[in-house]
Formats: structure tokens, C-alpha cells, sequence
């Protein structure tokens, strides 16, 4: 259970939700159930046979963790998991990735997509990544700041990889801000599809933050890759990748929706919303608010001039691409939608709605039977 409740970095608390929802959605939905890398190696096969989905520890959502607040130290380490996507029975579910690797930051809960790494700009971070308990090689590789070739976290280019047994630190400046990402460099095609990625935030000299600022990423996944580690006999080649199972936060809807293990962005009327959003997957995502006309004001971390920003209800994410989105929460207070309208994205298989949709759900309409409704969908319990 977190602090707070809502897409990472809300400020609401949980018992200021349930003040909110009153008795709303008090039936909790559970159950669990599969939705692969041509060869692995000998030491992915040795990972996937080990442990069963009952026994993993399921991957939480990302949370923020601050490290001006720990001296710009953070230790990450792979922690093989599932990934509860959708739980429940309802619109489509459950969904569930039955192999995936975590990152977990310090003795925080195991995530994906991994924790959200918050910097000041002038900052130098200190990243251990810590291998010595487990099964294969990994590095980790930083975008949008600049930093010395040694520390660039890629194999084949620097010679460097940390194997199973030994530890690293990365040394990187934040001497960009912005919002960028990181993830496992190592077999790259094979180790963000497993989940290892995450974002890196440096805040500007001088950052005032929004009413609400949160943190959104976008990722598809082909599910016969995470099946295929988990043992089952399925055919997977990342030459043939078909995604059917598609996250924001690494979680479906409705369970999108969930207070504490979703992402809704839970706002005020009258709240200046920010919203950073990454693609880390392979494919582009065209995300759509409903009756909410946003502002891109920063991309790939750089800072859009106030001249050349403009309203819109569509942003596009390539792959690897971040933008920040900045609107005011001024519309009749109510629910909608937030979704990527690439319909298809928007399914749970051949359910109707789920996949990556979230919402914008104001704070006086969550004592309602129609929000009570979704929390049943999304198997809230308060």
C-alpha cells in the first residue's frame, strides 16, 4: 500500500480518497491468468524455469523516489516478478504477464515500469546497479543527459557489463532537465520487453511544480515473450512481434483505474494539471483527453517556447519519446477518459474498453454510483 493514491506523484492521500468515495466500490474482482526471444540464453532459461507465478512477488507500479532526499544515491536491482496488468474479471480480464524483471530501487517494492528516478539539475546521481544476486548480465543506459563514455551503460560500446555476482555505480550528471528515460542495455530488444525501464527526471533550476504533476509511461507488449520465460511452449521472434496487451503504468483497464495499484489522475476543479509522459515501448501511441485541451510544454527535455505551444486533444509518443502536457482541470466536473486511439490499444484481447485507457476523474464526482461502478470494475476495495 503507498501513501497516495492516483498516478504517481498525486498528492491525494488514501484516506482523503475514501473520504471522497464514501462506500464506492466495495466488491474487490480477483483472480489471475496469462494473456516468446527467439533462443534464450543459458541464463534467461535458467531464470524463467525458477519459481512459479504463485511465488513471484507481483510487480507494484512505479513510485517517485527523490534522491536529493538520499544524498543522489540509488541502488537498482532486476527482480524477477509478474505483472498483475488486470486481476480482475471484469471488461476483459484477467491479464496478467507471467514473467517479467523489475526494477526495484533500494528496499522499495519491485516495479514496472521501474521507479521514477527525481533530480535537481546540477545534481550528480550516483546509480548502483546491484547484479550480485542475480542470474544474468545487465548495464543500465541513461537518455537525454549528457555523461562520459565509460558511463554510457552499453556493452558492445563501452566493454562494459555488469554479470551476475558484481556490482556498479553509474555516475550521471543531471545536466539536462527535463524528463528522460533509462533501461537495460544489455540485449536490449529482449530485457525492456521483460520490463526493465523507467524514467529520469531532472528538474530545472528554480522548477515550481503543478497542483497535480504526475508521471505516465506508455508500453506495448507482444505476451508470448514474457510467457515463453515463464515456460510455456509458445513460438516468440522479435522479428515477429505482435503485441496484445498494452499498459500505462504497466497496468490494463479498468485496473487503470485503481486508486493505488492504477493511475487514474485524480484532480480538483480549478487544479493546473502536469502530466510527464515516455514511451517506452516500439510502437507509436496517439493519447487523447477527453473535453481537456493540453499544452505540450516540454519534449525529450527540452523546454517549448510559450510561442510555439498551442492547445490540443492528441498527443503523439514515438518510441523512446517524452512529452510533458500541461492543462487546467476547468470542465464540468465529471469522469473521462484519457486513451490511446489506436482503438485497438484500447482492448483487453477482444474486449471493448481496456488496454491503455485511464482517466481524469475530478474528487466531487468519486461518491457516485457510475465512479463506484468502475472502482467495482477495477477491483477496489477500500
Amino acid at each position: 500500500m503507498t501513501n497516495h493514491v492516483g498516478a504517481p506523484g498525486t498528492k491525494l492521500s488514501r484516506r482523503q480518497f475514501i473520504a471522497a468515495t464514501g462506500s464506492a466500490g466495495t466488491l474487490g474482482l480477483a483472480g489471475c491468468a496469462a494473456p516468446t526471444n527467439t533462443n534464450p540464453s543459458s541464463a534467461e532459461a535458467a531464470t524463467a524455469a525458477q519459481g512459479s507465478a504463485s511465488t513471484l512477488p507481483g510487480a507494484a507500479k512505479p513510485q517517485v523516489v527523490d534522491v536529493t532526499e538520499q544524498r543522489n544515491r540509488v541502488t537498482l536491482r532486476a527482480v524477477t516478478s509478474t505483472l498483475p496488468v488486470h486481476p480482475g474479471s471484469a471488461m476483459g480480464g484477467p491479464v496478467e504477464l507471467p514473467r517479467v524483471w523489475a526494477w526495484q530501487a533500494d528496499d522499495r517494492s519491485p516495479s514496472v515500469p521501474g521507479p521514477i528516478i527525481r533530480t535537481t539539475e546540477g545534481e550528480d546521481v550516483e546509480v548502483t546497479l546491484d547484479n550480485t544476486d542475480a542470474d544474468m548480465p545487465h548495464t543500465v543506459h541513461f537518455h537525454g543527459v549528457r555523461k562520459t563514455w565509460e558511463n554510457d551503460g552499453v556493452p558492445t560500446t563501452t566493454g562494459m557489463t555488469v554479470m551476475p555476482g558484481e556490482k556498479h555505480t553509474y555516475e550521471i550528471p543531471a545536466n539536462v532537465p527535463g524528463t528522460h528515460l533509462y533501461h537495460c542495455h544489455y540485449q536490449t530488444h529482449r530485457h525492456i520487453d521483460m520490463g526493465m525501464y523507467g524514467i529520469f527526471r531532472v528538474d530545472p533550476k528554480g522548477y515550481e511544480p503543478a497542483d497535480q504533476e504526475l508521471f505516465m509511461t506508455v508500453k506495448e507488449w507482444d505476451s508470448r515473450l514474457n510467457r515463453q520465460m515463464a515456460g510455456e511452449d509458445v513460438s516468440y521472434s522479435p522479428r515477429n512481434r505482435q503485441p496484445d496487451v498494452f499498459t500505462i503504468n504497466g497496468r490494463s483497464a479498468p485496473r487503470t483505474l485503481h486508486p493505488e495499484d492504477g493511475s487514474p489522475v485524480l484532480v480538483s476543479r480549478g487544479d493546473t494539471v502536469r502530466v510527464h509522459f515516455a514511451n517506452n515501448g516500439y510502437m507509436n501511441h496517439p493519447m487523447h483527453t477527453h473535453n481537456h485541451r493540453f499544452r505540450v510544454v516540454e519534449k525529450d527535455g527540452s523546454r517549448i517556447p510559450d510561442v510555439a505551444q498551442y492547445e490540443q486533444d492528441v498527443l503523439n509518443m514515438a518510441p523512446a519519446e517524452r512529452k510533458t502536457i500541461e492543462f487546467e482541470a476547468d470542465a464540468d466536473p465529471g469522469i473521462y477518459l484519457m486513451h490511446c486511439h489506436k482503438v485497438s490499444h484500447a482492448m483487453n484481447g477482444n474486449s471493448y474498453p481496456g488496454g491503455m485507457v485511464g482517466a481524469i476523474v475530478y474528487e466531487s464526482v468519486m461518491d457516485t454510483d457510475i465512479f463506484g461502478q468502475l472502482m467495482e470494475y477495477a477491483g477496489y476495495e477500500p
